[in-house]
C-alpha cells in the first residue's frame, strides 16, 4: 500500500515537473500558438470550401497559410517605412502647432484663461508626440527583431496549418480530457464558438471595417498622413463605445478651422457613414450567434492589451467570455445573461 501511495507520488511530482518545464518551453511562443488557433477559427469556412473543390486537406491548408503569408508580408514590407515616415511627420508637426488657438476659437469663455490655455496646450502637444514617437518605436523595433518576428510568424503559420487540417482530431481529443456530460461538452463548444465569433467578426473585423471607411474619405479629400491615421482608426474602431469618432472628429475640426470647409464636411460625411455602419455589418457577421456585452468586451480589451500587447484586442476579450461560459456551466443558471446575449 505504502508502494503504490509512493508511485502515485512521484507519478504526481513528475507530471507536475513535466507541465512546468512545458510551459516555460511554450511561453515564448505561446501567443504565437493562439494567434495560429484563433485564424483558423476565422479561415474554417474557407477552408472547408476550398477543401471541397480541390480534396486534398493538405494543398487547402498549404493554400491558406499560403494566401495569409503574402497578405501579411506584402503590407507590412509596402506600408511600414510610409507609416515610419509618417509618424515623423506628425511628430515634427506636432512641435510647430499651436494647439491653444484654435480651442479658444471654439471654446472662448473656457479658454479665458492664459495659464489654463498654456496648461492644456501642453498635455496636447505632450500626448501627440509622445503618441508619435512610441509609434515610431514600436515600428523600428519590429525591424530591428525582424529574426524573431520571423520564428513567431512560422510558429503561428504551421500552428495554423494542422489546426485546419486536423481540426476534428483536435476537438475531440480536447472533449476526452474534460470531466463534463456529453450535452455539457455540447453546450460548451457551441458556446466558446459563438462568442468567439462574436468578438472577432462582430467587434474586431467591424472595427477594421469602421476604420477602412474613414481611410477612404481621409484619402479623398487629401488629408496628410493618411496611412498612420487610417490605421489609428482601424484601432479605434475595433475598441465598443469609443469608436473611429476619436479620430476623424479632431481632424474634421482641424481641417474645418484651417478653412477647408468642403474636405471638412467630406470627413463628417465618411465620419457619420463609419459611426452608423456599425448597425449593419455587425449583425451581417454576428446573426444568431452569442453576442458579448459592451463593457465586457471593452474591460477585456484594455486589460489585454496591457497584458498582451496589442494582440490583447482579442485575447483579453475572450479570456473573459470562456471564464464566464465555465461559471455558466458550473452554476447552471442564466446568471451569465447578464453579460452575454443571442442575436
Amino acid at each position: 500500500m505504502d508502494d503504490e501511495y509512493f508511485k502515485k507520488i512521484t507519478i504526481t511530482l513528475i507530471l507536475a515537473v513535466l507541465i512546468v518545464l512545458t510551459f516555460l518551453l511554450l511561453k515564448p511562443i505561446l501567443i504565437s500558438i493562439i494567434v495560429g488557433i484563433i485564424l483558423a477559427i476565422i479561415l474554417t469556412p474557407l477552408y472547408s470550401k476550398l477543401k471541397k473543390i480541390i480534396k486534398s486537406e493538405n494543398l487547402a491548408s498549404f493554400l491558406i497559410c499560403l494566401f495569409l503569408f503574402i497578405l501579411i508580408v506584402l503590407p507590412f514590407w509596402l506600408f511600414t517605412p510610409i507609416l515610419i515616415n509618417q509618424s515623423f511627420k506628425i511628430y515634427f508637426a506636432a512641435k510647430q502647432t499651436d494647439f491653444v488657438t484654435p480651442l479658444k476659437t471654439i471654446f472662448p469663455s473656457l479658454f479665458a484663461s492664459d495659464e489654463f490655455s498654456s496648461e492644456i496646450g501642453s498635455v496636447i502637444y505632450s500626448f501627440v508626440t509622445n503618441t508619435a514617437n512610441s509609434f515610431v518605436n514600436m515600428l523600428s523595433q519590429m525591424i530591428l527583431n525582424f529574426p524573431t518576428l520571423f520564428l513567431q510568424f512560422l510558429v503561428v503559420f504551421f500552428t495554423l496549418f494542422f489546426v485546419l487540417k486536423d481540426k476534428e482530431k483536435i476537438v475531440e481529443y480536447i472533449k476526452s480530457l474534460l470531466p463534463f456530460s456529453k450535452d455539457v461538452e455540447k453546450k460548451l463548444f457551441e458556446s466558446s464558438k459563438g462568442i468567439t465569433i462574436s468578438v472577432i467578426y462582430g467587434q474586431v473585423l467591424t472595427g477594421i471595417v469602421q476604420g477602412l471607411i474613414v481611410g477612404i474619405g481621409f484619402f479623398i479629400f487629401n488629408i496628410p498622413n493618411t496611412l498612420l491615421l487610417t490605421l489609428f482608426a482601424c484601432l479605434a474602431g475595433i475598441f465598443p463605445i469609443i469608436g473611429t469618432t476619436i479620430v476623424w472628429l479632431p481632424v474634421l475640426v482641424y481641417t474645418f478651422i484651417g478653412g477647408n470647409i468642403f474636405p471638412a464636411v467630406g470627413i463628417g460625411i465618411f465620419g457619420f457613414i463609419s459611426t452608423i455602419i456599425d448597425n449593419f455589418v455587425r449583425p451581417a457577421f454576428v446573426s444568431k450567434r452569442t453576442d458579448m456585452h459592451p463593457l465586457l468586451i471593452l474591460i477585456g480589451m484594455v486589460g489585454g492589451l496591457f497584458l498582451f500587447g496589442i494582440l490583447g484586442f482579442i485575447l483579453g476579450p475572450l479570456i473573459i467570455a470562456y471564464v464566464l461560459i465555465i461559471i455558466e456551466i458550473y452554476r447552471r443558471k442564466g446568471a451569465v445573461r447578464i453579460f452575454t446575449q443571442s442575436s
